[in-house]
């Protein structure tokens, strides 16, 4: 009888964490085949909280966005050096929440976040050629949204 006992709340518990794993894992592991710099969409809050790459982009002046970001487009267009390893690497926009492009047309940057003790949130997404900033989009929350760097 005990043996029994015992044996069905082992199966609980493994059903109750295996339940827990599965949606934490939902949150935490990046869609399968996209970049290292990519969040995977979230149901329905990535396609209401930005246009589609085919609609109208929200947009933000060069003089709107946080000091940080200025520095991230000047370290850009110098081509380096980049404070974080990960800096200028390929950015896939699996979510297609960008125009789309050839792949390798976009490349990810890094905003410091004042406080942070990691890289945060925020990034640039630039898109063309390497220290070209004509093409550039700042998000805040980590490839959520973007807003399209204006002048």
């Amino acid at each position: 009888m005990k043996r029994a006992w015992a044996f069905s709340c082992i199966l609980a518990l493994s059903a109750i964490l295996g339940a827990c794993g599965k949606e934490g894992s939902q949150n935490a592991t990046p869609e399968a085949g996209a970049s290292a710099g990519e969040a995977p969409a979230q149901s329905g809050q990535a396609a209401s909280a930005t246009p589609s790459a085919s609609g109208a982009q929200a947009t933000i002046t060069k003089a709107q966005l946080p000091g940080e970001a200025a520095e991230t487009l000047r370290l850009i267009k110098a081509g380096g050096p980049y404070p974080f390893g990960e800096d200028g690497v390929l950015f896939r926009n699996s979510a297609a929440l960008l125009p789309q492009h050839e792949r390798g047309y976009y490349h990810t940057y890094t905003v410091r976040t004042p406080g942070s003790t990691d890289r945060g949130q925020r990034r640039i997404v630039c898109g063309g050629p390497r220290k070209q900033t004509g093409d550039c989009y700042y998000t805040d929350d980590y490839y959520v949204s973007f807003k399209r760097i204006a002048g």
